[in-house]
């Protein structure tokens, strides 16, 4: 119950009034402070966002169902069921099963990132234009276990992402940055003459790239792949003096 004997707003005394009833507030500014606060109630402060742990576990059960089943598998009640929760909680984490699904590429795209460069930042010659540049094109094969499960996702998003501009979007992005960055490293390894680097940048990436898928069907081994590699690495850069 209200203590009608204090100003709501100050907590101050309100004096009685000789006629009429009492009043509520102290004074008139105490008065105009609370029509103000009426007519524009404070805005509460945003709770700090919950930690992104549970969020990463449904996820990377959605790259778990997407590797070893395919991403038709992936339904809420199958995702809930390999992350060890309720559907409900995958359904309060994300509006719909697209929304998850996108998250769950944008979450693995940044995890591919992050891994590529500490893999690359940990070589003994990573200032070595020739060695970042093999280095970077090294990253798209499926070299370990991390890599081949990796890559078993991202072919099944990419079927999928051929319907859904949606996915098709985190696929394509402005501009062509990994293109971009291969083709700086030609350049700064030292190009033989008459050779484009941006055409060669774009072959060597989408080359690269179905050799990964050959190695992932096993269709070529590493020493093949790492032979060809070889071959278009020589024949594009200049011969070290």
């Amino acid at each position: 119950m209200r203590d009608e004997t204090r100003c709501p707003v100050c907590r101050g005394p309100v004096r009685p009034s000789t006629r009429g009833r009492r009043p509520v507030y102290c004074s008139r500014a105490c008065q105009a402070r609370a029509y103000r606060s009426r007519k524009n109630p404070p805005v509460p402060a945003p709770t700090a966002p919950e930690p992104a742990g549970r969020q990463r576990q449904i996820a990377e059960a959605v790259w778990r169902i997407a590797a070893e089943r395919g991403l038709q598998m992936a339904t809420v009640r199958e995702i809930a069921a390999e992350a060890g929760v309720s559907p409900r909680v995958v359904q309060y984490h994300f509006t719909d099963k697209h929304h998850l699904l996108v998250t769950a590429l944008q979450m693995l795209h940044r995890e591919n990132e992050r891994r590529a460069r500490e893999r690359i930042s940990a070589l003994p010659d990573a200032s070595d234009p020739r060695v970042l540049l093999r280095a970077t094109l090294e990253e798209l094969l499926p070299l370990d276990e991390q890599r081949r499960a990796s890559l078993r996702v991202m072919t099944a998003y990419y079927a999928r992402s051929l319907t859904d501009p949606v996915l098709a979007a985190v696929f394509l992005h402005e501009g062509s940055p990994l293109e971009d960055l291969v083709a700086a490293l030609i350049t700064a390894a030292g190009v033989r003459p008459s050779i484009d680097a941006t055409r060669e940048a774009v072959l060597l990436v989408g080359g690269v790239t179905g050799l990964g898928i050959d190695l992932l069907n096993r269709r070529r081994t590493w020493a093949d792949v790492r032979r060809t590699l070889d071959y278009h690495l020589n024949r594009i850069l200049a011969e070290q003096p």
